[in-house]
């Protein structure tokens, strides 16, 4: 008799295991109150000011390439794209916004470094950017980076990248500082400015709005390797993993050149390939 209503007991408690995973979609990364993806949501750190990689339009949408490569990794993850929630990451609060739990995960033009893998761990690389200049269409007088001296060269606010083509390879460059590239851009097509620097990947962003397009060229110099990696908390080796896994299928079936063209290609925009994972180009 007692072994009968254990029995019993036992098959409600089986019966109502499975149907609790039936319901669940198990398929769905585990909520760890990391990145506040409890209820079947994920929060995703990202750039909203910078068209072609991360962009809030003003009917509350979210475009660019790094979105697109956001929105695929949390599909390979188990989430809608109804379950995201974006949230801005500006450059200087990326680590703590990792480290404190804001965000699952960050893409968000995030270079990878030694000083920002001491406090964070990097999925990718993803996209291999290369500091370049932006000029006039017509403007064929800047062909090398030593043709930048005597030339205006802006850069926003803060930005080592113009001060690095002084440094390094136009001494005589003159250096104008801006709040930020829209202000640049403006001084290059009212030719204020000769030329404007910073990711080519971000110029190209830029340069591909519909403003804009047919009035702007990448001069292609590489000045430097930047590997863009996504983000996340330091030790988490799964969720690491798993992204990889996302960023290696997203190449495969094309959806990553797709994003590249759709979101660079009408500034002329010669991406490199898709970097392997964990090669980190110097």
């Amino acid at each position: 008799m007692n072994v009968r209503k254990v029995t019993a007991a036992s098959a409600v408690a089986l019966s109502l295991a499975l149907a609790a995973t039936a319901c669940g979609g198990g398929k769905k990364d585990s909520a760890d109150g990391n990145g506040g993806d409890k209820g079947g949501k994920i929060t995703i750190g990202i750039k909203i000011d910078q068209p072609g990689i991360g962009l809030k339009t003003p009917d509350g949408k979210y475009t660019g390439f790094d979105v697109e490569v956001a929105k695929y990794i949390a599909k390979e993850l188990g989430y809608e794209e109804g379950d995201i929630v974006f949230k801005e990451t500006k450059s200087a609060d990326r680590e703590t916004a990792i480290e404190r739990g804001d965000v699952k995960f960050i893409a968000a033009s995030y270079s990878i470094n030694d000083k920002r893998l001491a406090k964070v761990d990097f999925a990718g690389p993803y996209l291999l950017a290369h500091q370049d200049i932006l000029v006039r269409a017509d403007d064929n007088s800047i062909t090398k980076p030593e043709d930048l001296n005597s030339k205006k060269l802006c850069s926003v606010t803060g930005s080592t990248s113009a001060q690095n083509v002084k440094d390094k390879l136009a001494p005589k460059a003159q250096l104008q500082e801006y709040g930020g590239y829209s202000e640049c851009l403006t001084g290059l097509e009212n030719k204020v400015i000769d030329a404007l620097t910073t990711d080519d990947s971000i110029l190209a962003g830029y340069a591909s709005q519909e403003a804009f397009k047919g009035k702007f060229k990448l001069a292609g110099f590489k000045m430097s390797n930047e590997n863009y990696g996504i983000g996340l908390k330091k030790g988490d080796t799964e969720l690491k993993d798993k992204i990889n896994k996302a960023l290696e299928k997203m190449v495969a079936d094309k959806s990553w050149q797709e994003a590249v063209d759709a979101n660079f290609g009408p500034a002329g925009y010669k991406n490199e390939p898709a970097p392997k994972i964990g090669n980190i180009v110097k």
